[in-house]
């Protein structure tokens, strides 16, 4: 569906806006003000957690859930899990033995504020409580054989062969050259993983049938990749103050990129064409799928 017939009848804006509060509200009660027991550890867990950001993959699992006809608040839980362990990721990623960055959404990173040991601790918990969240949280009309199948299609795409094998291959792959189709399956681990359990895992709670979950699927598969080949574009053009981050870093440790393998025009077709793959795969899906088309223009569009 063409763009501009999307944003004739589809307010975007006000409900990406309104997603986002509806998910950070949650989020607060997600991760309790800390106690005296363990202050500085759910300060730390809050500090990260609360910080802002665009929440796509939570508003994606919102989406979904509604495309299929389910209520936002059945798969409010998995939008809180998939933004804890988001979190646990950036938190993790930005330790001096991993990217060794001091700036995370404009602010200093977790670790160089608590320290490196209490920033592992924060990340272990968001990673271990997002599915104590998930789990509580789900609602009576949700049977609960498929709560277990999403919390199954969670953990395996966090785990050791979803985002942290692709964490792994990404370390592995510094100073190497990797081929297009090398780069593309490390970043199905390592970026949409989660991006696939928030669309599947939004959709099974939604009540969403085999044929359904088969197009989200391919949805998922193209949304997640543009993501990453937009912000490998990104992190060459854009600056740090943009950003709430450090660019131009990929380049500077050996990392392979998009822009490095295809080159920055290239990259920007191969987004295109993702978006449009994303886009074609909901084609019978109707209006209830609005937000999900117009999510993945915004995956490639954004500027931050």
């Amino acid at each position: 569906m063409p763009r501009e017939r999307l944003a004739l009848r589809f307010d975007f804006r006000s409900y990406l806006t309104e997603r986002q509060k509806f998910v950070e509200r949650a989020l607060v009660r997600a991760v309790p003000e800390p106690g005296s027991g363990a202050r500085v550890l759910f300060e730390a867990m809050r500090y990260s957690l609360l910080s802002g950001g665009k929440r796509i993959r939570p508003v994606m699992a919102l989406a979904a859930c509604e495309a299929v006809g389910g209520s936002a608040q059945d798969a409010l839980g998995l939008a809180c899990a998939l933004e804890m362990i988001h979190t646990y990721s950036m938190v993790h990623d930005d330790l001096p033995c991993m990217d060794d960055d001091e700036l995370r959404r404009g602010k200093p990173t977790n670790h160089r504020v608590y320290g490196d040991a209490m920033a592992t601790l924060a990340g272990d918990a968001l990673l271990t409580d997002a599915f104590y969240v998930l789990a509580s949280w789900s609602t009576s009309r949700v049977p609960a054989e498929v709560v277990l199948r999403v919390i199954a299609e969670l953990a395996r795409a966090a785990g050791s062969t979803g985002m942290v094998a692709g964490q792994a291959a990404d370390i592995e792959s510094e100073g190497r050259a990797l081929n297009r189709e090398q780069l593309e399956h490390l970043h199905g681990r390592k970026t949409g993983a989660l991006f696939m359990a928030a669309v599947r895992g939004g959709a099974s709670l939604g009540g969403g049938r085999d044929s359904e979950l088969e197009a989200l699927t391919a949805y998922a598969r193209a949304a997640g990749l543009a993501f990453q080949v937009t912000d490998d574009i990104l992190d060459v053009e854009s600056s740090a103050d943009r950003m709430g981050k450090r660019t131009q870093k990929d380049g500077a440790r050996g990392k392979a990129t998009y822009p490095g393998v295809l080159g920055l025009e290239r990259s920007r077709e191969f987004a295109q064409q993702l978006k449009q793959r994303a886009i074609e795969a909901l084609d019978g899906f109707g209006e209830s799928a609005d937000a999900l088309r117009a999510l993945a223009c915004y995956v490639v569009e954004r500027e931050a």
